[in-house]
């Protein structure tokens, strides 16, 4: 009974609300803010050069940048993309795209407002903290649903989403190279615990290696198969835009079928508005909010139009996609697609592939549910370790116990959480638009934009925090 009310509550969430509601608000956005996620674009890679670095160690634009895509990049990118194929068709692969374009501008808001209400972790700390539980807090007056939010974050990145990418790992690494899940298991485990211990800046600093490392590696594994299958694509392109709008008669449901998965997807690999990635977006060390809005709108553009197209390239130009067949699907089918092209290496890679962004997933999810810890306690050392030591119990249970229920629980979390946050964004978007035309008219001037954080006093921020950010910044440049 419990498991036919979590299925209906999820199928309310995310089949009824927030298939409609993510990208409402992603166009109202957009348009909000004059196609923000289009006039910055090229922006992006200068603000991750420009990146203001602090001699006392903050965490840096491209290293919240790494963090954040070692969250929207995993399984979604590789077994999310080939589900949304075999339910939807070649054109659900259009549709999210559209759906990672608009969400591009979703998470410059919530990005944006996560860096603007951020605050410090302690006096002499060089980490800051923020996310949806800290504006729902500061710009709202409402600690309560902070609270919500906090334990809807802890509930499902840092028990129920880790605990599942361990078993997914260890049983890969079984089925394709006969090692039993325990010895896979006591490996992610060590890796999961030296990189917690050590905090946030550690785990970015794991981030910083891992993610380019397994991003660039499966990128060029693409350009390899586009390379030999060069001639096709073309054809290719042609078929989704097509499919997209008059999908194959083997698709059941037609192109609503196509556009619900598309979107649906797009939605879960990339997480843009869902309350997550604003957590990560917080602790860089930036001169104006925009900036990392900026760069985690990029991350959404890394996540679904390059790294999830790479996926659907891959399994469309192997031809063992056969539309309306069933039992084949998720990593099983993009393995399948990956050997076919380069032969039995293909699998292969996949499983470390698919090893290396769960790490790195795991790693994202543990900071997020620390966020939420240092909220209802700040500083409290004895806590801390008793709650990573808890994450690494789940790391090895998880790594041997088939979680699907427990997945699926925290799917319905997940969707509470993310309803939660596009409410608070609907309601808090002015403070976004008001950062956008500060930065625009300092710009305009010939300036590095800085906040001008007196300007922004109406919306109860933490003046303290951003006056140090910035009187910091002025020195440098005297």
């Amino acid at each position: 009974m419990l498991a036919e009310i979590n299925d209906f509550l999820n199928n309310l969430i995310w089949g009824n609300i927030l298939i409609y509601l993510l990208p409402a608000l992603g166009i109202f956005f957009t348009v909000a803010s004059r196609f923000v996620q289009f006039r910055y674009f090229f922006k992006m890679f200068r603000v991750l050069r420009d990146t203001v670095h602090d001699k006392e160690g903050h965490i840096s634009s491209f290293q919240a940048l790494m963090l954040s895509v070692a969250g929207r990049v995993g399984g979604g990118n590789i077994a999310g993309v080939a589900v949304a194929i075999t339910l939807g068709g070649p054109g659900a692969v259009f549709w999210m795209w559209i759906i990672g374009l608009i969400g591009m501008s979703t998470s410059f808001f919530e990005c944006s407002l996560a860096q603007l209400y951020k605050e410090k972790d302690g006096e002499d700390s060089g980490v800051y903290r923020g996310g949806p539980a800290y504006y729902v807090t500061k710009a709202l007056g409402q600690k309560w649903l902070g609270v919500i939010i906090s334990i809807l974050l802890m509930i499902t990145f840092g028990f129920a989403f880790n605990a599942t990418q361990s078993f997914i790992i260890s049983t890969s690494f079984e089925s394709s190279f006969d090692i039993p899940t325990w010895i896979t298991g006591a490996v992610i485990t060590v890796i999961f615990a030296a990189a917690i211990f050590g905090g946030i800046k550690r785990i970015t600093k794991f981030s910083e290696v891992i993610v380019p490392v397994m991003a660039v590696g499966y990128l060029l594994i693409a350009i390899v198969v586009i390379a030999l299958n060069l001639e096709k694509i073309p054809d290719l392109i042609t078929m989704i835009v097509t499919e997209a709008f008059n999908p194959s008669s083997a698709i059941g449901g037609g192109i609503g079928a196509v556009i619900l998965q598309g979107a649906k997807r797009g939605m879960f690999s990339n997480e843009a508005g869902l309350g997550s990635a604003p957590n990560v977006a917080a602790v860089a060390y930036v001169a104006h909010p925009v900036q990392q809005g900026i760069v985690q709108s990029f991350s959404v553009f890394i996540d679904t139009i390059i790294l999830c197209s790479c996926t659907a390239f891959i399994i469309l130009l192997s031809g063992v996609y056969v539309p309306g067949q069933e039992g084949v699907q998720g990593v099983l089918l993009t393995q399948n697609a990956l050997v076919e092209h380069i032969g039995p290496f293909g699998g292969y890679f996949v499983t470390v592939a698919l090893f290396l962004f769960g790490l790195s997933s795991m790693l994202y999810n543990y900071y997020l549910a620390e966020n939420s810890v240092n909220f209802f306690s700040k500083g409290n050392t004895t806590l801390f370790n008793g709650f990573r030591v808890l994450c690494v119990a789940l790391i090895v249970w998880g790594s041997f116990q088939d979680l699907g229920s427990i997945f699926s629980f925290a799917d319905l979390s997940m969707g509470l959480l993310a309803v939660i946050n596009l409410v608070v964004l609907a309601i808090l978007y002015k403070p976004v638009l008001k950062l956008i035309k500060g930065y625009d008219r300092q710009l305009k001037e010939g300036r590095k934009p800085v906040l001008r954080y007196n300007d922004y006093q109406e919306f109860k921020i933490d003046k303290d925090t951003w006056k140090e950010i910035v009187d910091n910044i002025n020195d440098k440049k005297a």
